[in-house]
Formats: structure tokens, sequence, C-alpha cells
């Protein structure tokens, strides 16, 4: 089996298609895991939705998907986000609100756990840090689990106990016997200086997570962004991935 990995599509088809299309070049996959934020901050939030429901998949839910059902208040966010967070909730159809309020905090997959944020919160929480990755091993009982919602790639690896950073660059991963926490990056919003869509492949024959970047067409995501009055940092920071 193999699973593309995504996380933080953030209603940017651009984006979506682009690693669609990678992921078929590559080989191809059999289900998706989608790690939260389908929607918020970009210009196709029913769109994307409609894209990933054609594919056999799970999808948790993200903090912006909350915010778009109200189910978060948008003055947790910063004001550009917060105002493109009521926009996106004016435009999501009945349909899509439904699929986006039955989708779960946390799931269990195949020997790992998919959470938004971390196991410990999954909505909210940011792994960025050793430190704090070091404490959410606690909180999850599979030997992997999968994040998004910091729109990075990384691992921390539990190495004699200690969360060990490492970066998660273009590279074919092996699974060890080590418990690991996996970010694969953004897909529609990318964070880490490289604006290109960042996803990733689990391949369950040869137990392999692999790292991918794509390039997409950022203009016309920007340009549909200007159309319907999104705010204009928005817009800039997908030229530079930050």
């Amino acid at each position: 089996m193999r699973f593309a990995i995504l996380a933080d599509i953030h209603s940017n088809l651009a984006a979506f298609e682009a690693v669609l299309a990678d992921a078929n070049n590559r080989g191809g996959f059999d289900k998706i895991w989608c790690l939260g934020d389908m929607v918020g901050y970009g210009p196709d939030p029913n769109e994307c939705i409609a894209r990933l429901r054609e594919f056999e998949h799970v999808c948790i839910a993200g903090n912006h998907d909350w915010a778009a059902i109200g189910k978060m208040d948008t003055s947790e966010f910063n004001p550009v986000a917060a105002i493109a967070a009521r926009w996106t909730a004016e435009q999501l159809t009945a349909e899509n609100k439904d699929y986006l309020v039955d989708l779960p905090l946390i799931l269990q997959e195949d020997g790992f756990t998919l959470a938004h944020g971390s196991p410990r919160e999954p909505i909210w929480e940011y792994l960025l840090s050793s430190r704090a990755a070091q404490e959410n091993f606690a909180y999850f009982e599979t030997s992997y689990c999968l994040v998004g919602h910091s729109h990075v790639p990384l691992i921390f690896e539990l190495i004699e106990e200690t969360a060990v950073y490492l970066e998660l660059k273009e590279t074919e991963l092996k699974l060890s016997e080590n418990r690991m926490i996996i970010n694969p990056g953004g897909v529609g919003q990318p964070r880490d200086a490289d604006p290109r869509a960042s996803y990733a492949i689990y391949d369950t024959e040869v137990r392999t997570v692999s790292h991918y970047r794509v390039e997409y067409d950022i203009p016309a995501t920007q340009k549909k962004m200007a159309e319907f009055g999104l705010p204009e940092p928005l817009i800039r920071r997908l030229s530079f991935g930050r």
C-alpha cells in the first residue's frame, strides 16, 4: 500500500492538483491521509474538499477547518487569518460544512497516529521544538505520529528517550525501531522558505516515508485570492514560502 500524506492544503487548488499529479507520476497511491486544514487562507475551499472526496481517504480536523464551521472563535487567529476564515465560512456549501463537522480530531491508521497540531493538543499545538516533541511522545501509543499545522517538514526521532530534531528535505526516510513524529510540510502554504508544495508518500512494502516538493502555479492562486479580496499579506507570502 502507498499512502499520500498531505497537510495544510488551505484551499489552494493549484497546489493540491500539482501534488496529486506528482504523486501519480511517482507510482501513484492507494489512499490519502489528510492531516487537517483543508480550508482557510486560499481561494478554493469547496473545490479542494470536493477533490479530496474523489479519492479513498481519511481526514482529521484542523484549526482552520473548525473556524470555518464555527467550532473555533476567530478571535484566536491573527487578523489576516481571521479575515480569511470568515470569508471561507461564507463560501462553504452546506454539504462541505457537514463534511468538516464530522472530521475527527485524531486517528490511528496502519501503525501511525494522525493529528493536526500534536497528539497532546490536536487542534492548536505547534510541534517545532525537541522539548515539545519529547513531551508529546507520551500522548500516542503507535510507533509513529504524523502532524501538520506548522507547515514545516521535519522529523523528531526518539533516541534513547531523547527527541532529536531532523530535517525532512526531499529525502527517503527508512522507518526504524525508534518512535518518530513526522511532519510532511504544507501543501498550500509552505513556511520553510521554500514556496513549493510539500508532501510525502508512505510505502508500506519498503517501510519508507519519501518527502517531495512540487512547483505549482503560484501566480494563478494569487490572482484568485486578489479577485476575492483576501488579505494582501496572505497573497504575498505564497511567493516566499514564509
